[in-house]
């Protein structure tokens, strides 16, 4: 009954396919606890810690576990980003759902909390190659990634692990705007999403033909090299 009335969006079974079987989850701004909770009675963790950094779906995350009668395996506590867990607690974490500055600063001011980490999951709603950039900073190997549409939303789930962060990477500029593994995939939403961002930088590069500020030239210009970078990548 439980496990029926917990249907998870698209994005996020995506999310969870990825993690590893028998893992100690973290599911930071977990909102309803969806996720953790659809992970345990899926087979995927152990136990879970929900955090929520807002009262309203702290309230909801903790209703919903008690719902599924999951309180003695997810804990559902209350703070900002890593806070709410304690070193060595987990080992893998999925943050879902928010841009990726808010991911990255996350994953930043947190850092000393993923010692144990083995595994990220991680799915910016935008600003994925900032995301992708922090891994890199930070020696995390990007191991996979999935684009999909939902709802006429575009979503991007990034998949890391300690290693090389290098390895995925043959040409690091641009491949960390479009991602390395997406790139090679080349699926009908990846196309779509670059031709709709292409044109997107087509009408800022027009609307700043005339600019005469030092700030608008120079931005027209990285409009331009980026459009040229990506259509010449894309033509091949």
């Amino acid at each position: 009954m439980i496990v029926n009335e917990l249907q998870l969006s698209k994005r996020l079974q995506t999310v969870v396919s990825f993690i590893p079987k028998g893992s100690v989850l973290a599911d930071i701004g977990s909102d309803h606890a969806y996720l953790p909770c659809y992970a345990y009675l899926h087979g995927y963790i152990t136990k879970a810690v929900a955090g929520e950094v807002a009262d309203g779906p702290f309230r909801s995350a903790k209703q919903q576990v008690e719902k599924c009668g999951l309180s003695h395996v997810i804990s559902v506590r209350k703070g900002d980003g890593l806070q709410v867990v304690a070193p060595n607690e987990v080992d893998c974490v999925t943050i879902a759902g928010m841009g990726g500055t808010l991911i990255s600063n996350i994953l930043e001011a947190g850092k000393e909390k993923l010692t144990s980490v083995q595994r990220l999951i991680l799915q910016p709603n935008v600003g994925a190659h900032i995301v992708r950039k922090w891994l890199l900073d930070n020696e995390w190997e990007l191991i996979d990634e999935r684009i999909l549409e939902e709802d006429g939303q575009t979503y991007e789930v990034l998949v890391a692990e300690r290693g090389d962060p290098y390895r995925p990477y043959t040409q690091l500029r641009v491949e960390l705007l479009l991602g390395p593994f997406l790139l090679k995939e080349r699926n009908e939403v990846f196309e779509k999403k670059w031709a709709m961002e292409m044109k997107h930088w087509q009408n800022v590069i027009e609307q700043l033909k005339y600019a005469k500020t030092e700030e608008a030239v120079k931005k027209r210009q990285q409009f331009v090299d980026t459009l040229q970078m990506v259509e010449e990548v894309l033509k091949r």
